[in-house]
């Protein structure tokens, strides 16, 4: 057993994905616009069409049929030791710290969030010392985590699992607020019908970048996840029908969350203008010329 996970560890990924005809994503169940099981028990989202863009890729690169196989993780502490040890290929819909680039490589982004607080409709929340006191509900370990403890020490944190359990606890009235990523949070409190919500701040405390997560020393196959995220950045950015319809499924202005196209629009100039040089005014030059 040793020696066959130390054979499939020295593997590359691409040398994996060629042998076996498989490309593995790892995916939180429970993330809401990016991974999740809809009403037919599919598990759909931003995240897993964005990882069809990269088996593309890999199937053009190799020549050959590529499956993409869908397994579950539950948190990052979860996620990379599935992806150190060859179990998973990708784990998409993860925030860039540099604690995890210690022991995985990062894709560029395909999307942003950052870190709020879903409170109630009426809550008046417009301060940190309005939130001395109160009951909040946050993953720990997390981002969320240290940006409360660092706008105000004296809240009483209640850990959970997943963001889900902390939204089902804001709606039996357990805690005052949950911390999270808010697109995130966007997205399950339309599943739950939390209508009576919202999210504080209007702007993020945190931003951060939403990529994809794959194993250390595998540049080609980093190379092919970005290039088919760029390619999509630049096809939104220039107005691509099918690249369009992909980011306004999820998040666009009639997604399962809601975003400006304008801001959607931005985002995706600086990925694809921070990766190769795009001038104004010229038709998308990914389309073939008359």
């Amino acid at each position: 057993m040793v020696a066959g996970a130390k054979t499939a560890i020295a593997e590359t990924v691409m040398e994996k994905v060629a042998r076996t005809g498989t490309l593995t994503l790892g995916v939180n169940l429970n993330d809401v616009p990016l991974s999740y099981v809809n009403d037919k028990d599919e598990v759909v989202g931003f995240s897993v069409d964005v990882a069809e863009r990269i088996r593309e890729e890999v199937t053009r690169e190799l020549g050959k049929d590529v499956t993409l196989q869908v397994v579950e993780v539950q948190d990052i502490s979860d996620a990379i030791p599935k992806i150190e040890n060859g179990e998973v290929d990708l784990v998409c819909g993860v925030g860039f710290t540099w604690e995890r680039d210690r022991y995985v490589d990062f894709t560029v982004s395909y999307a942003a969030s950052g870190m709020q607080l879903l409170v109630s409709k009426q809550a008046a929340l417009t301060s940190a010392a309005d939130l001395v006191g109160k009951k909040i509900a946050v993953v720990p370990n997390t981002i969320a985590e240290d940006t409360i403890k660092l706008v105000q020490s004296k809240v009483q944190l209640v850990p959970i699992k997943s963001l889900q359990a902390g939204l089902e606890l804001f709606r039996d009235g357990k805690v005052e607020a949950v911390a999270g990523d808010g697109l995130q949070m966007d997205g399950l409190r339309q599943v739950l019908g939390l209508k009576e919500t919202k999210l504080v701040p209007e702007s993020p405390q945190v931003y951060n970048g939403v990529s994809c997560m794959m194993r250390e020393y595998n540049p080609a196959f980093l190379r092919l996840a970005n290039y088919a995220l760029v390619k999509l950045a630049e096809g939104y950015y220039f107005g691509d029908p099918e690249d369009v319809a992909l980011v306004n499924k999820w998040i666009g202005p009639e997604g399962v969350v809601q975003v400006k196209p304008e801001n959607i629009k931005r985002f995706f100039q600086y990925i694809s203008i921070t990766h190769e040089q795009i001038p104004e005014g010229l038709k998308n030059p990914a389309q073939p010329k008359p």
